[in-house]
């Protein structure tokens, strides 16, 4: 296996540092927490930004919109925007990494047309409407219902956890449009304008005091048939795809943040003299190695993605069209109890100065432990290994 970049991929890297020395510093300073319609400005802004710079969609084909870079230089462009504290991707990060790739692999012409430009300039936001209050972690266990009216669809039921759907444009909706259908197969994949009558949204406070996220009522909605991605109850298939890039890409850069946090605790605890404790370095040390896996395993999943094993170089989404492969499941499993491990370590460095509510380092830490729950139950992921990885029968 080799790790070792090309003189091409360093001089991508040269361009790209430049490129961020040049404009973070222009940008103005971020939004309240709480100011969704700034914190969406802010987000497109840069979004925008990336875009006039040809960096939006770097990893994308060509014919989506993308630049059609390599594994490699997807990864280079995560690790040096995070090392630089560029803005993250924030309110546009179902558009760019659940919807958009999702739509890129399974759309039609017109509707990768329609969709994906505006994601990529920064002019449009994006949530998801997949879990349902009364589902669980069961995703195929959703009643919100569409029946055909012509050429709409129109929908009634509600969604949680619908993240960003109050600075929202579109949503990415799952809908069951057979109940006679097993749970699997019934199931449509459409998407919604959040401006559409019969949509009510009330936000939902976290732990950690946000309302990223919502519950949205839907009543006799109409949806153009025509948002349809993928075939009629056929949307569990097309769902998969969508889960696959949640948990296989999506959080490629947060394991660059944890790595540059460990940088941070181990610093933090040499100077406070917690670093004497060799129970604590231990720990430090062992995340160190977590944190190293996890970055390979990504860069092999990001590589999967793309069709070809990650030392080997692409212009195309490949074998895969872009879709990340079943290891996406193993990152997310690890890589949400790690980061929760981290957060926990980080306690102990800082001591009291961690219970301090208007830290940084105490929201993450709340943040944290939703990792577990979030794109798929830390349960969930295990089933998913058993059965689809190591072969293990299903359980009753």
């Amino acid at each position: 296996m080799d790790l070792a970049y090309t003189p091409e991929e360093e001089e991508f890297r040269a361009r790209l540092r430049e490129w961020l020395g040049k404009v973070l510093p222009t940008l103005p300073p971020k939004p309240s927490p709480d100011d969704w319609p700034a914190r969406r400005a802010y987000d497109l802004g840069w979004q925008r930004m990336l875009y006039d710079a040809g960096y939006a969609g770097l990893h994308w084909p060509v014919d989506a919109g993308g630049q059609g870079a390599t594994p490699t230089q997807h990864l280079i462009f995560l690790e040096e925007t995070e090392k630089a504290g560029a803005p993250y991707v924030g309110a546009n990060f179902v558009g760019l990494l659940h919807a958009g790739p999702t739509i890129a692999a399974e759309g039609t012409a017109e509707q990768r047309a329609r969709w994906l430009p505006p994601v990529l300039r920064g002019e449009e936001v994006w949530c998801q409407g997949f879990s349902e209050p009364d589902a669980g972690s069961d995703l195929a266990a959703l009643r919100t219902r569409a029946w055909r009216d012509g050429d709409d669809y129109v929908v009634s039921g509600s969604k949680i956890w619908t993240s960003h759907a109050e600075v929202a444009d579109w949503c990415e909706l799952l809908v069951r449009t057979d109940p006679q259908a097993p749970k699997h197969r019934g199931i449509s994949w459409l998407a919604m304008p959040m401006d559409a009558p019969g949509i009510t949204v009330r936000p939902l406070r976290t732990l950690a005091g946000s309302t990223e996220f919502a519950e949205v009522f839907l009543d006799e909605v109409r949806v153009p048939v025509a948002n349809r991605v993928g075939p009629e109850n056929d949307g569990w298939r097309v769902t998969m795809v969508t889960l696959s890039f949640e948990r296989g890409t999506a959080f490629v850069g947060e394991v660059v943040a944890c790595r540059r946090v460990l940088g941070e605790l181990a610093r933090e605890a040499r100077k406070n003299g917690r670093w004497d404790d060799p129970v604590l370095r231990r720990r430090l040390g062992r995340l160190n190695a977590e944190f190293r896996a996890l970055w390979r395993l990504t860069q092999w999943n990001v590589g999967e993605s793309m069709g070809v094993p990650p030392v080997e170089r692409s212009r195309d989404w490949g074998r895969t069209g872009g879709v990340p492969g079943i290891g996406g499941s193993v990152f997310k499993l690890r890589y949400s109890h790690a980061r929760q491990e981290l957060y926990d370590t980080a306690a102990d460095v800082l001591g009291p100065e961690s219970l301090d509510l208007a830290a940084e380092w105490t929201l993450d830490r709340l943040s944290s432990l939703s990792y577990t729950i979030a794109a798929g139950t830390s349960q969930i992921q295990r089933n998913i290994v058993a059965e689809r990885i190591l072969g293990l029968p299903k359980g009753r």
